[in-house]
C-alpha cells in the first residue's frame, strides 16, 4: 500500500516542482483557499493557539494573523515540494544567509556544531548551508511512516551532499560520527513538545508554562560541541534570510538549561515580531495544564 500511494502521489510532486515560480505561486494561492476557506484545516486549533499567546489581541487582529498564516504555511510546504527540483542557483538567490563567516568561524575549532533551528519561516531551504560551508550538513527529522517518501527526502537532502538521521536514533549516530572523527554541523528543530514522561524542564514559553525539549542541549553538552541558532526571516514570497546567532562555543560550561532557554528566547522575539511565519497548526502548548512529572526541573 505504501509502495502504491507513493507511486501515485509522486508524478504530481513532481510536476509540481516543475512550475515555473510565478505559476508555482498562482498554484499556493490556490491550495490557501481549499485549505482555509473550504476545508479549515486545523483551523480551531490555530486559533486555540493565537487566542492563548496573544490574549491581548482583538478577534480582527487574531483572524489576520490566522489567514497571512495559512498563505504563509501553504507556501512553506510547497517550497518543500520544489525542493525536489529547485537548481542550487535558484536556492541560493531565494534563501540568503548574511553571516556565513560566523558558522565558518566556528569551523577553524575543528569541533562539530548543533545548529537550533525552528518551525518558523522556511526550514526546508536551509540546506543551502551545505553549498557554502565545509562540513557536511546533517538534518536530525522524524521519519516518515511512509518508507519511499522517507526515502525521497533523503534523496532530497543528497542533492545538496547533506545527509538526514531519525531523531531516534540521533545519539548513536552523532556519537559515532565523534568517534569516527567526522565533523558535521547538524540542523535540529527543537521547539516541539518532548513527551510528557520526559518533560523534565519545564520554561515560558510564549507566556505559557510549558515543558521543553533538551535534546539538542544534552547532545552539545555532552559531546562539547558549540551551539548557533538559525535565525530565518522571510523577505517577501519565496526570498529569506537567515543568520547565524551564537549561543555558546562551551557548552560544557553552561549552566544546565542556558542553551535551550536562550534558543526558545531568540525564538519568541522572531514569533512575536512576525507570528504569521510560525507554525501553528502543531500543538506546542498541549501540556501547559498537565501534571508536572516528578523531579522535573521548573524555571
Amino acid at each position: 500500500m505504501q509502495l502504491f500511494v507513493y507511486r501515485l502521489v509522486y508524478p504530481f510532486l513532481w510536476m509540481i516542482s516543475k512550475l515555473p515560480w510565478r505559476i508555482f505561486y498562482y498554484f499556493s494561492s490556490c491550495i490557501y483557499v481549499l485549505i482555509y476557506h473550504v476545508i479549515g484545516y486545523r483551523k480551531k486549533s490555530v486559533t486555540e493557539n493565537l487566542t492563548l499567546v496573544f490574549p491581548e489581541k482583538s478577534k480582527s487582529e487574531i483572524n489576520k494573523i490566522r489567514k497571512a498564516f495559512y498563505k504563509h504555511m501553504c507556501d512553506m510546504f510547497l517550497e518543500m515540494i520544489k525542493s525536489i527540483s529547485i537548481t542550487d542557483k535558484e536556492l541560493l538567490e531565494r534563501f540568503k544567509i548574511t553571516n556565513i563567516h560566523t558558522l565558518k568561524s566556528l569551523e577553524s575549532n575543528n569541533k562539530s556544531i548543533v545548529v537550533l533551528m525552528a518551525h518558523y519561516a522556511s526550514y526546508e531551504w536551509s540546506t543551502v548551508t551545505q553549498l557554502l560551508v565545509d562540513y557536511p550538513t546533517v538534518g536530525i527529522y522524524k521519519q516518515l511512516k511512509n518508507k519511499y517518501f522517507d526515502r525521497l527526502a533523503h534523496r532530497i537532502r543528497k542533492r545538496f551532499n547533506a545527509r538526514l538521521i531519525a531523531s531516534h536514533n540521533a545519539m548513536n549516530e552523532i556519537t559515532k560520527d565523534k568517534t569516527n572523527g567526522r565533523l558535521c554541523s547538524y540542523g535540529m528543530i527543537s521547539d516541539q513538545s518532548p513527551r510528557i514522561e520526559k518533560a523534565m524542564f519545564w520554561t515560558d514559553f510564549m507566556g505559557i508554562k510549558v515543558p521543553a525539549y533538551l535534546g539538542a542541549e544534552v547532545l552539545a553538552k555532552r559531546l562539547d560541541m558549540p551551539v548557533v541558532y538559525l535565525q530565518v526571516e522571510k523577505i517577501k514570497r519565496g526570498h529569506y534570510k537567515a543568520q547565524f546567532i551564537p549561543i555558546t562555543e562551551n557548552p560544557k560550561n553552561c549552566e544546565d538549561f542556558y542553551i535551550v532557554k536562550t534558543y526558545l528566547s531568540l525564538l519568541e522575539k522572531q514569533i512575536r515580531k512576525a507570528p504569521e511565519y510560525y507554525l501553528w497548526t502543531h500543538r506546542r502548548w498541549k501540556h501547559r495544564n498537565a501534571t508536572i512529572p516528578k523531579g522535573a526541573t521548573i524555571d
